[in-house]
């Protein structure tokens, strides 16, 4: 196989690539869907989109670790109106994007990913719980990422609106 048919590998973890972040969400996603906790959720709100859902989803994780912003969309909007929905949900999705994560990549990139996943959960529980997880790794200030999670270039501090 050619060296352009496999996302980029450091010391045998994937780096962050649109082949890498592909991989990711496919492989977490498939996980997702055939957990007995989240499947139900995510099988009630997708109805049959699942193939034009994985590709946003694609896009966003793009957007938050590569900086590609081809996700334009309300994340916050959308995952509140899903129904029964709790806490154990968080947790599980959180715990499963660790796995993942920390089985593709490597420590560093695994750590930011995590980061951001967990920003981003901890924004949507305060929306349903109106209070924060304790799941959650507490925030990494100034290290480049906005509050959703977006990564940012430049000063490295974190950007809010």
């Amino acid at each position: 196989m050619t060296e352009e048919s496999h996302p980029t590998q450091t010391a045998g973890k994937l780096a962050p690539s649109a082949e890498s972040i592909t991989q990711l969400v496919h492989g977490f996603y498939g996980d997702v869907r055939r957990d007995p906790l989240l499947g139900p959720v995510f099988e009630k709100a997708l109805h049959g989109q699942w193939d034009a859902h994985l590709q946003r989803l694609v896009d966003f994780w793009s957007t938050v670790a590569l900086g590609a912003r081809s996700f334009k969309g309300d994340v916050f909007g959308k995952h509140m109106a899903l129904e029964g929905v709790t806490p154990a949900h968080f947790a599980a999705w959180v715990a499963l994007w660790q796995q993942h994560t920390n089985r593709l990549f490597a420590p560093e990139v695994a750590h930011d990913l995590q980061v951001a996943a967990h920003g981003i959960a901890r924004n949507l529980f305060r929306g349903y719980f109106a209070n924060d997880p304790g799941f959650v790794q507490p925030r990494d200030e100034g290290h480049g990422r906005d509050e959703h999670g977006a990564r940012h270039q430049g000063s490295g501090e974190t950007q809010r609106g």
